[in-house]
């Protein structure tokens, strides 16, 4: 078995440029061809064996990284965040850029990021078109409410988007005329249409046997319902890659980032180097979790007296990923405690 070559791959829609160095950093081959699966399988049949490759993250990675595994003895995706050698180059096109990380991943400096299997980023890609459909219905239900004030019609907002409600306004209120009933029929049929495909998506992750048991040890958390389950399950993958909650809590975008320098210390709002989708998700679950579960109660209330709600939000969202964390990898069932039991520790 000869000595390893590596390759460095820097993506794009239409081309690949690449660059194969042998392990003294000599330049083997370099040049770029078209992103398909057909010219990929040509070139793979010229490379000298055994290779290893590298890529930076990109929308059109995943496929890339799929076609390419089978054949290589190693291949990793580096985080677009941390090549700084590339980003702060003062000349860069992508021939250079494909040199660089395949010269990071020879000298072993490539900051790689975590690669999610293949069957757990399809099942992503469904439940992140879910969320699409859902911000849609929402823009439509607010459209329906804008076009009825712009028309000065009354109506009853807890009631709106009810189908009886809402075929009894167009039917009986004098203030519609013809063009906006057409509208808001449109509309409405639109918001239907898009709640049944939402269903369809949900019923399709739910009976998934991939995720079924592990979503349903996940909802035996108070507070933790179908959605929020499937989003941590998917957006995080193999929960044994945090080797602590507070790197799970800093992946799900719950706190702060810190710069200091000297004896200085400056800590900064919530962090945009996160997972959004898990973000907004475990937010959305901590506002209500107070209402399910008394131990969260307290600690909302708890962080509500020092002055801040969206602090206390943010402690209990805090404490669902201590429990998610917790079930996750011990792989058994939410379990509360006794109240001796809590007053005794």
């Amino acid at each position: 078995m000869g000595s390893m070559y590596y390759i460095g791959l820097d993506v794009h829609k239409r081309k690949i440029s690449y660059c194969v160095k042998d392990s003294g950093g000599k330049v083997y081959a370099e040049g770029s061809l078209p992103a398909t699966r057909a010219d990929l399988d040509h070139w793979m049949k010229a490379l000298p064996q055994p290779w290893s490759a590298a890529m930076e993250a990109t929308m059109f990675t995943g496929w890339i990284y799929d076609h390419l595994k089978p054949h290589a003895a190693a291949l990793k995706v580096a985080h677009p965040l941390m090549l700084r050698a590339i980003a702060a180059a003062k000349k860069k096109n992508d021939r250079i850029d494909a040199n660089k990380i395949c010269d990071c991943l020879r000298c072993d400096f490539l900051p790689e990021c975590y690669m999610a299997s293949t069957a757990i980023r399809e099942r992503r890609r469904t439940l992140r078109y879910r969320n699409l459909l859902v911000r849609q219905m929402v823009q439509m239900k607010i459209k329906i409410s804008s076009l009825l004030m712009e028309a000065g019609v009354n109506y009853n907002k807890q009631r709106l988007h009810k189908a009886g409600y809402f075929r009894e306004l167009l039917a009986t209120n004098p203030d519609i005329d013809e063009g906006l009933r057409a509208l808001l029929r449109q509309c409405r049929e639109t918001v239907v249409r898009l709640g049944k495909i939402e269903s369809a998506l949900i019923r399709s992750l739910e009976h998934d046997r991939l995720l079924a048991e592990r979503v349903e040890r996940l909802m035996s958390i108070p507070a933790i319902g179908q959605i929020t389950a499937l989003t941590w399950a998917l957006e995080i993958g193999e929960v044994q890659r945090f080797s602590s909650i507070k790197k799970a809590i800093s992946y799900c975008g719950l706190c702060g980032a810190e710069k200091s320098s000297g004896n200085t210390v400056q800590r900064t709002p919530l962090s945009k180097q996160r997972n959004k989708h898990l973000q907004t998700t475990l937010i959305e679950a901590a506002k209500m979790a107070p209402r399910y579960s008394p131990t969260l109660a307290l600690l909302y209330d708890r962080e509500r007296q020092k002055g801040n709600a969206n602090r206390a939000t943010l402690a209990v969202a805090r404490k669902l990923v201590a429990y998610l964390m917790s079930v996750d990898r011990g792989q058994c069932h939410f379990l509360v405690a006794d109240r001796e039991t809590c007053a005794a520790a």
